[in-house]
C-alpha cells in the first residue's frame, strides 16, 4: 500500500476531484514535502514503524495524506511529543513535521533542547518566511523589509533579523545531520527528496537527531503566482538562507545505544508514585451530591510550609479511593517564599471537567492573607474554614458563606508538633463538610504516612482534634 494516500478523505469522503486534491493553496510547498516524506518511508520499508507528529499550522492535516501513525501536538511542542514517542517506543521512526512559526517561534525552546539531546528523531522544518495559516503574521524567518500583517511597513531593525534555524541547530553538539534545501526548480526538488530520505534513514540506522529545513513557497501571503513565488524564494530567500549541508557527522557519530523502555507494570508504577497496589476499603455509600452537586471544588491556601499541598493530595487520594474522580493542581511560584500558596482540588462523582477551582465550594485557609484573598471567591452556600490562631480577625464573608474558625496552629502546638496543623485543619474540613466518612480520610492519611509509621498516631490524633473543634462550635 502506498504511504502517500491516493485518495484524501478530508473532502467529501475522498470522492471526485476534491478527493484527489490537498487543502493547500496552489503553489504551496507542503504537498511536495508530504510526498517526499511518504516516498522515503515507503522506500525504507518502515511504514508500520513510522509515527508522524503533526504541528499546528498549515500542515495540521498531515494525517490526511500520509498513511502512518500520527500524533497531533500542541503548537511548538512537536519535538517534545516526538521525544516522548521515541523514548517510549525506541523501534519507532518518529518524524516531527513543523513550520517556521511552530518551530522557530512558539517551539524554539523545544527544538533546541531536542536537538542538543541528540536522540534519534527526524525533524522536517518547512520555512516559508510567514505565519501561513493564522493570517500572514511576521514569523521569526520573515525577511528584512518583508511586509506582513504584523509588519505592514516591512520587518525593521527593531524587530530583529531573521533566524537561521539550520545554522543554529547545526552548531549544537547533539545533531548528526542538518541540511537546508529548496523547492523552486526540479534540481532543488531532487536534492530535497534525497535530504529528507537521508534524514529519515539516519534514524533507521539509529545514528541520531537529523533536521532538514525546506525553503517553501507561500504564494497566497506573498501575493504572487506560484511561478513568481518560486522566483521570490530563489532571489530573496537564498541570500538570507543559503542552501546546503550545515552539519554531517555521520562518519564519526556512533550508533545510539539501546535505552530502557518505560515500565508499565502496575506494581512497579504504584511503588514509584506512592499509590496503593492493594484494593482499598470503601466507606462511602454514594457521592455527597447533596452538598454542592456532582462536582465539588475545594481550595486550600496558606504560606509555604503550611502543608496545604499535602492536605490537598490527601483529599484527592481519599476521593479516588472511594471510586470517584479527583484532581489536585498545586500553585507555588513566588508564594513558596512566604506569600500565599494554594492548591485546587476537584472531586467529581464521574469526571472532573476542569481542575481549577476559581469559585470553591470549600476554602481551607491556613493564614490571614489566604483568607482575605480567597474568602470573597467562595461560592454561594459554601464554607470558609480558617486557622483562627493566626487569623483572629477574619474579613467579612458573603452572607450566604459559612465561616468556620478552627485554632489549628494552637491545637498542633499543644500536640508538640506545629507541622501537623494541616491535618488538624483537614479534620476540621471533614467535620464541617461531611464530605467523606472519617475512615475515608484516615485511610488516605495512613497511605500518605506509609513510610513514616511513627508519625501515624500523632496525625490521627491531630485529625480527631480538628474534627472535635468544629463539632464544639456547631
Amino acid at each position: 500500500m502506498s504511504v502517500f494516500y491516493e485518495r484524501f478523505d478530508r473532502h467529501d469522503a475522498g470522492e471526485g476531484v476534491k478527493g484527489r486534491s490537498t487543502h493547500y493553496c496552489p503553489g504551496c510547498g507542503h504537498g511536495l514535502v508530504h510526498k517526499y516524506l511518504a516516498d522515503a518511508v515507503e522506500d525504507l520499508g518502515i511504514q508500520n514503524r513510522t509515527v508522524a507528529i503533526s504541528p499546528v499550522g498549515c500542515a495540521v492535516f498531515l494525517y490526511y495524506y500520509v498513511d502512518a501513525g500520527n500524533v497531533q501536538a500542541a503548537h511548538g511542542r512537536a519535538p517534545a511529543v516526538a521525544l516522548g514517542e521515541k523514548l517510549a517506543h525506541p523501534s519507532s521512526i518518529v518524524i516531527s513535521y513543523q513550520g517556521d512559526g511552530d518551530l522557530a517561534s512558539i517551539g524554539l525552546a523545544e527544538i533546541l533542547q531536542a536537538a542538543q539531546l541528540g536522540i534519534p528523531i527526524t525533524v522536517i522544518f518547512v520555512n516559508n518566511a510567514i505565519y501561513g495559516m493564522t493570517g500572514g503574521q511576521m514569523a521569526p524567518t520573515t525577511l528584512m523589509g518583508q511586509r506582513t500583517t504584523t509588519s505592514p511597513e516591512g520587518r525593521g531593525r527593531t524587530m530583529g533579523a531573521p533566524l537561521r534555524m539550520a545554522e543554529l541547530i547545526a552548531q549544537l553538539e547533539g545533531p548528526v545531520y542538518v541540511e537546508r534545501v529548496a523547492l523552486y526548480d526540479n534540481k532543488q526538488r531532487v536534492k530535497a527528496q534525497r535530504a529528507i530520505k537521508k534524514a529519515i534513514g539516519l534514524q533507521v540506522e539509529n545514528r541520531g537527531f537529523a533536521m532538514v529545513e525546506v525553503l517553501s513557497e507561500c504564494p497566497l501571503h506573498l501575493g504572487l503566482t506560484p511561478a513568481e513565488a518560486e522566483r521570490w524564494v530563489k532571489e530573496r530567500m537564498l541570500p538570507v538562507f543559503p542552501l546546503g549541508v550545515k552539519k554531517d557527522a555521520t562518519a564519526t557519530r556512533e550508533i545510539w545505544p539501546a535505552w530502557k523502555t518505560p515500565i508499565v507494570d502496575p506494581a512497579v508504577v504504584h511503588a514509584v508514585i506512592g499509590g496503593a497496589a492493594e484494593r482499598v476499603q470503601r466507606f462511602c455509600t454514594r457521592f455527597p451530591r447533596e452538598l454542592w452537586g456532582r462536582d465539588i471544588a475545594l481550595k486550600l491556601a496558606g504560606a509555604g510550609g503550611d502543608g496545604a499541598q499535602t492536605a490537598a493530595m490527601i483529599i484527592a487520594r481519599a476521593a479516588i479511593n472511594e471510586g470517584f474522580d479527583a484532581t489536585h493542581i498545586p500553585s507555588y511560584g513566588p508564594e513558596s517564599r512566604g506569600g500565599t500558596s494554594y492548591a485546587d482540588v476537584r472531586v467529581a462523582e464521574e469526571e472532573v471537567l476542569s481542575p481549577a477551582a476559581p469559585r470553591p465550594h470549600v476554602l481551607l485557609a491556613f493564614n490571614a492573607p489566604s483568607l482575605a484573598k480567597f474568602g470573597p471567591l467562595v461560592a454561594d452556600n459554601g464554607i470558609a474554614i480558617y486557622d483562627s490562631t493566626v487569623a483572629p480577625d477574619p474579613p467579612r464573608l458573603a452572607a450566604n458563606v459559612i465561616g468556620v474558625p478552627v485554632p489549628a496552629t494552637a491545637i498542633a502546638t499543644g500536640l508538640g508538633r506545629v507541622t501537623v496543623k494541616n491535618i488538624v485543619a483537614l479534620g476540621a474540613l471533614a467535620g464541617a463538610t461531611r464530605l467523606f466518612p472519617t475512615d475515608t480520610f484516615l485511610t488516605a492519611i495512613r497511605q500518605a504516612l506509609r513510610d513514616k509509621p511513627a508519625l501515624l498516631e500523632l496525625n490521627e490524633q491531630a485529625f480527631a482534634l480538628g474534627a472535635k473543634a468544629v463539632a464544639a462550635t456547631h
